[in-house]
């Protein structure tokens, strides 16, 4: 079973950090209310970058590293990640 690591935009501009086996369902689960507390009230969110891992704990140690970064490191990953899929 592969784990993702994702990262969502909140309605009000804040970033989400998580993990999950399917990205599609637990989007849908947070824009339900059913997610996360923290974006519970924070609806609807929007999902801007995502990575495959190979196990969980891989998935794990990914997102408490993203998490201890700064929204603005955040920030500048999403758009260097967009810009190489671009060129």
């Amino acid at each position: 079973m592969a784990w993702h690591v994702y990262i969502l935009r909140c309605r009000d501009g804040s970033l989400y950090t998580g993990i999950s086996t399917d990205v599609r369902k637990r989007l849908e689960k947070h824009n339900a209310g059913k997610g996360a507390a923290y974006t519970r009230s924070r609806k609807p969110v929007l999902l801007l970058w995502s990575a495959c891992m190979k196990t969980e704990s891989a998935a794990r140690k990914r997102e408490a590293k993203i998490k201890k970064w700064s929204k603005v490191e955040k920030e500048e990953f999403i758009i260097n990640r967009d810009k190489k899929q671009t060129e």
